[in-house]
């Protein structure tokens, strides 16, 4: 079975979520958050990381329930900060619980995220067509968009690279190679 060239590394861990999560359209609020809240945490850092600590961010951060984030307090904070489950970034931390809460202001003006989130491609993922895994752009002129548009509407640590990543990660684009399984599947 040929896959991405950044999943062939024998990692267990990447190469199950390159098989079985990366690409694959999410329409869930829950799980889109979660997205958001992994993908801005990885920010500075590998992906890989994030993966070894995603069931960290999935007790601390209360099954990413935007409702539940949204709620925590400096108390919370101080305790996130020390629990080497997760990374202890300040910055981060409070930002996820920023984004929450206005992850819920765009779910209330559109009725889910996802709605907001998935008409920005007409509600059909872009399908690329990498032959290798250098031709895939770490952003674009629609992430950057995007982007501007969660800026102004008051997100933090979701530039134009991490949202390319997570639109990547969700599915509004397909950027697995030509030649892995998973295009072909998805396609």
């Amino acid at each position: 079975m040929n896959r991405c060239t950044w999943a062939k590394d024998g990692d267990e861990l990447y190469i199950h979520y390159h098989d079985t999560e990366w690409g694959v359209p999410v329409y869930d609020d829950t799980k889109l958050f979660e997205f958001m809240v992994l993908e801005s945490a990885q920010a500075g850092l590998s992906w890989r990381t994030i993966l070894n600590k995603r069931n960290g961010y999935k007790k601390l951060f209360k099954n990413f329930d935007p409702n539940k984030v949204a709620k925590m307090t400096q108390n919370d904070i101080e305790k996130l900060m020390n629990d080497t489950s997760i990374i202890r970034n300040r910055k981060k931390i409070t930002a996820t619980i920023n984004n929450a809460q206005r992850f819920l202001k765009v779910k209330k003006e559109f009725g889910t995220f996802s709605e907001y989130m998935w008409k920005w491609v007409g509600n059909k993922p872009q399908l690329n067509k990498p032959k290798v895994s250098t031709d895939v752009p770490t952003t674009t002129p629609l992430a950057e968009a995007m982007a501007k548009d969660l800026k102004n509407r008051g997100f933090k640590f979701l530039g134009p690279t991490v949202w390319y990543a997570h639109m990547q990660a969700v599915g509004m684009v397909n950027d697995h190679t030509v030649d892995c399984f998973c295009y072909k599947n998805l396609k």
